[in-house]
């Protein structure tokens, strides 16, 4: 299956808890003033790739803890998004997933891919509660969301301890 994205950093420290394999995907409808990766918005820009390449590449690399699937906006390429996710799951790795909806809203066809995410980091970027002092999102109302246990309590559940 082809993603269309903006780049890939193989080792990443600082897109979740421990080493992470980050894939940045192209495109965003959102434009939040002050975004981190502006160059991802353009729908049409980046580049194409086969998921299997990302997949592979995951698979060889034996110092990740997990993957995180960041952008633009993963959500637009949901399909390729679960099924990395699902191969990232098989290896044993953790998946995180930031997005600009709030758990509230996501779309119904985010279910298959919310069953192989660990952690999601929701909300638009609001550059008036922008916060240099959090950990892995950029601004106070994103939250960073244990999915497995949202899903099981149905509500929601925020991570309290990262990197324990």
């Amino acid at each position: 299956m082809l993603i269309r994205i903006a780049g890939l950093v193989p080792e990443s420290f600082v897109d979740g808890d421990g080493i992470r394999f980050a894939i940045f995907m192209q495109g965003c409808r959102r434009n939040c003033e002050g975004c981190h990766n502006p160059e991802t918005h353009d729908l049409n820009g980046g580049r194409l790739i086969d998921t299997s390449e990302i997949i592979s590449a995951i698979k060889k690399n034996p110092l990740l803890d997990g993957i995180t699937l960041t952008g633009g906006e993963p959500l637009l390429q949901i399909d390729a998004a679960e099924e990395i996710a699902r191969a990232a799951k098989n290896f044993g790795l953790t998946v995180w997933c930031y997005t600009g909806y709030t758990f509230e809203n996501l779309p119904p066809e985010a279910e298959p891919l919310l069953e192989n995410v660990d952690v999601l980091i929701d909300g638009e970027f609001i550059e008036s509660q922008r916060d240099l002092e959090l950990q892995f999102r950029g601004s106070s109302n994103q939250r960073i969301i244990d999915v497995k246990k949202t899903l099981k309590q149905k509500k929601i559940v925020l991570l309290t301890e990262i990197g324990g």
